[in-house]
């Protein structure tokens, strides 16, 4: 049956029939009751308590434990539960907000375990939001080319220390830094001025010819870059949209409620807090801008960036990344081979000793 040692105080009611049997068994073969319970490490009087139990209600079955929990819920209780998520549970939608709901009206004072329990015990579940429907994600338009200085993402980022708003333009390609600026407001204006900075510090406002934009807005060859952004209000507003297509600019907003879309720029604004931290500690506006320019210059040119294969951002960006990769592949290349050579032309004696 499994046991060893004593007779746990709970066991099923096979367990109690056999040793009912085993002892009637040998009280019948001229044994001592006592001598036979001995043998289960059960006491004597337990076994009559059985005996008599089986010939009392025909079962060897425990029976659920009785009476109720001296903590239990009230009567008044329960209504009073039920009362307020009838009341609120359309709004709170929640077991641990509705027992807080129930105090704060001071109507009831329960644990959010008990208000649960209560609802499953009458039957009851609260409303489920509808989920919400995903859109389908916008798909890349077909000119666009995977290159630098052809796309480009941007967003804003809050230092509330220094009560300072910073946008920032990243190269998705390169992932330069290519441009910031730090203002106290955060409106299509600022759009308007770090655009404006940022084309003319890649030259790219030379590609705005008269015969570029004379080309229709959609015709493909028109846009010099693709601008990638969320659906914050600076980057939906009337006034950007008209600035974007003045400067031959495409824009490629992401799905809304889906801050994956961004990534590469959420993944920037963590980098750039996380390995700065000091950056969010600064109180004068001032020098947080003059702190951003200096670690804007060691992000580009110093730190080696993982999504582009451990070279800097500018080297990405000026073209030197290949050749930097591949200078590695063959230096590690050339590393393996001198240390096999090395080592077939060594004579080692068993002891691995160069004699």
């Amino acid at each position: 049956m499994g046991l060893s040692g004593p007779v746990p105080a709970r066991v099923p009611a096979e367990v109690k029939e056999l040793v009912l049997k085993t002892v009637d068994d040998a009280v019948a073969a001229g044994f001592a009751h006592s001598w036979a319970c001995s043998l289960w490490r059960v006491s004597d009087s337990r076994v009559h308590r059985w005996r008599a139990r089986c010939r009392d209600t025909g079962t060897l079955v425990d029976r659920a434990p009785g009476g109720g929990p001296m903590h239990g819920v009230l009567p008044e209780e329960i209504t009073a539960i039920l009362e307020v998520a009838e009341r609120w549970g359309a709004v709170d939608r929640s077991h641990r907000k509705l027992a807080h709901r129930g105090s704060y009206e001071q109507v009831v004072w329960v644990s959010p375990s008990t208000f649960r329990r209560v609802l499953i015990e009458q039957g009851l579940s609260l409303p489920e939001p509808r989920p919400r429907a995903r859109s389908a994600k916008r798909p890349w338009p077909d000119w666009l080319v995977w290159a630098p200085n052809r796309i480009w993402i941007w967003d804003a980022t809050h230092f509330t220390r220094s009560r300072r708003v910073c946008f920032a333009i990243v190269d998705m390609v390169s992932r330069k830094w290519i441009d910031t600026l730090i203002s106290v407001e955060e409106t299509a204006t600022q759009v308007q001025v770090i655009f404006e900075h940022a084309l003319e510090v890649e030259g790219l406002l030379e590609l705005l010819t008269d015969a570029r934009l004379d080309l229709d807005v959609d015709d493909p060859r028109r846009p010099i870059l693709l601008a990638v952004s969320d659906n914050g209000p600076p980057m939906k507003a009337q006034t950007t949209r008209a600035f974007m297509t003045l400067m031959a600019i495409a824009q490629h907003h992401g799905r809304p409620h889906t801050p994956q879309d961004q990534a590469w720029i959420e993944s920037f604004f963590g980098h750039i807090k996380g390995e700065w931290p000091h950056l969010e500690t600064i109180t004068d506006p001032t020098l947080l801008d003059v702190e951003l320019a200096r670690v804007r210059t060691e992000y580009n040119s110093v730190r080696l960036h993982e999504a582009i294969g451990y070279v800097t951002p500018d080297d990405e960006h000026h073209g030197r990344g290949d050749a930097i990769r591949q200078a590695r592949r063959d230096g590690l290349d050339r590393a393996r081979q001198q240390r096999l050579d090395y080592h077939r032309n060594r004579t080692t004696t068993p002891t691995g000793k160069t004699p």
